[in-house]
């Protein structure tokens, strides 16, 4: 199943992958190398400092040739040279964080789905793929972008996992503001990290979150809540998925959306192009996401230039008892009655 993005899916078929591609003739010589650097800057609106610039394109030329050597591997998955293209390995690992706050005092697991037998679900669930009715109504919404200076995954957990339980329960797919949780949730440490379980908390007791276009996300915190414009969407609560259980959280997924924290700041997670990941990741969870389904389907929080539409497929079936990259570690949604 899925892990914490937005959506769980088994799928059959590969997802398009968004990230800029490149070819063998791009790293033939060094003035093909530095047309592919250009694109790359153009394509990632990366403003290069002109007295830094050669030493950025030493990075680049290295980090391509490492995923091109990788992609021509025997790999269930692609690496991408997608907006870590130009780092290293410590600027990349640093890049786009995200620090996991404890959850608070754990609930009691919600029990629902452990009573679930595993043939009694569906084959496979992609919730960005489901409607309502024959109308144009989805349950989940694209990829967003945190940004690199905002640890603020926290907030679009839990905004993404709002969205679509609304959405299951109105059949209004409405996006939901981010800055709202950054600025106005002081449970949570704005763009220094937070708790999606906290967040929900936050909407709960403040009676809902505003819509995205009325208080727009800032890649920053603002010093100051100034939420004034209407709810748009409301909770009645959020529940715990039983720790370490891969079939509970598939049953989970298969009835809404699944919030999950994964260890994310491995160059291979962040250099993910497309394809089903199996690692290496650690289990030291710093990075929430949306989940998904013999795969989780992910949402990251990443842009859409990331993965394979800033979601990502990642192997379900592993050895550990936390789930690749410590997805089975603290799942929980949102409940809307």
């Amino acid at each position: 199943m899925p892990p914490l993005v937005m959506a769980i899916a088994l799928l059959a078929t590969a997802l398009a992958v968004s990230a800029m591609g490149f070819t063998e003739n791009d790293l033939a010589s060094e003035d093909s190398m530095w047309a592919l650097y250009e694109r790359w800057c153009t394509h990632y609106k990366v403003a290069c400092d002109p007295a830094k610039k050669a030493q950025r394109f030493t990075m680049f030329k290295e980090n391509a040739r490492i995923i091109h050597e990788f992609n021509h591997g025997d790999t269930p998955y692609n690496q991408s040279l997608n907006m870590f293209g130009d780092m290293t390995d410590d600027e990349t690992c640093s890049a786009y964080n995200c620090f996991m706050a404890p959850s608070p005092t754990r609930h009691v697991p919600d029990d629902t789905f452990t009573q679930v037998a595993i043939h009694d679900l569906p084959w496979a669930v992609d919730w960005r793929e489901r409607v309502y009715g024959a109308g144009p109504t989805r349950y989940v919404t694209g990829a967003k972008n945190q940004g690199p200076y905002c640890g603020s995954c926290w907030a679009f957990a839990a905004t993404a996992a709002v969205e679509s339980i609304n959405a299951i329960r109105t059949n209004v797919l409405t996006a939901l503001s981010e800055q709202q949780l950054v600025d106005c949730d002081m449970s949570n440490g704005g763009c220094s990290g937070g708790n999606p379980n906290k967040a929900f908390d936050y909407i709960i007791r403040s009676s809902g979150l505003t819509f995205e276009h009325a208080y727009p996300y800032m890649g920053r915190c603002q010093g100051s809540c100034t939420m004034s414009t209407p709810i748009a969407a409301t909770i009645d609560g959020f529940q715990h998925v039983p720790q370490y259980g891969a079939s509970a959280l598939m049953a989970a997924v298969a009835a809404q959306p699944v919030v999950v924290a994964v260890q994310a700041e491995d160059v291979p997670f962040k250099r993910y192009g497309g394809g089903i990941f199996r690692g290496p990741c650690g289990t030291k969870p710093d990075h929430s996401v949306m989940l998904g389904e013999k795969y989780w389907i992910v949402k990251n929080s990443w842009g859409p230039n990331w993965g394979e539409n800033g979601f990502i497929r990642m192997k379900r079936d592993v050895a550990k008892r936390e789930g690749l990259c410590g997805i089975l570690m603290d799942p929980s949604y949102p409940v809307k009655h």
